[in-house]
């Protein structure tokens, strides 16, 4: 069992892991966490600079974590939802931001997507202005 964590390098993003690690820590369960932009070549940049303020506490705790990208084209939710089966998620974390209506209907909800399709429960969070 684990918590499988949707990151992207933006405030929601950074709220999801930060979550997710809150989850892994009170859970007492691995983290894995899906860099899913791949088309932004400082994800691994970012995420390593976001993720390396948790590893201490992940360590202290005795937790394991792994980081896995997202190949280029692919589509995040499918990425995150088969990732969340392959490791039998106990949890899903993801960041929400707010889009218009036509936002929504144009590009469709990768969040939305996980949330209706996830076999295990999802936690959305919103990011928080620091």
């Amino acid at each position: 069992m684990t918590v499988v964590v949707g990151y992207v390098p933006t405030r929601e993003g950074r709220a999801a892991l930060d979550q997710g690690v809150r989850e892994s820590l009170l859970r007492g369960v691995p983290l894995v966490v899906v860099s899913s932009r791949p088309d932004r070549p400082a994800d691994d940049e970012a995420l390593a600079v976001d993720l390396s303020g948790h590893l201490p506490a992940l360590a202290g705790a005795g937790l394991s974590h792994e980081t896995r990208h997202l190949a280029p084209g692919g589509d995040p939710a499918e990425a995150i939802l088969a990732l969340a089966e392959e490791v039998k998620a106990q949890l899903i974390v993801v960041g929400l931001r707010r889009r218009s209506p036509v936002g929504k209907l144009l590009l469709g909800s990768i969040a939305q997507r996980i949330l209706l399709d996830a076999s295990c429960p999802v936690l959305a969070v919103k990011g928080i202005d620091a």
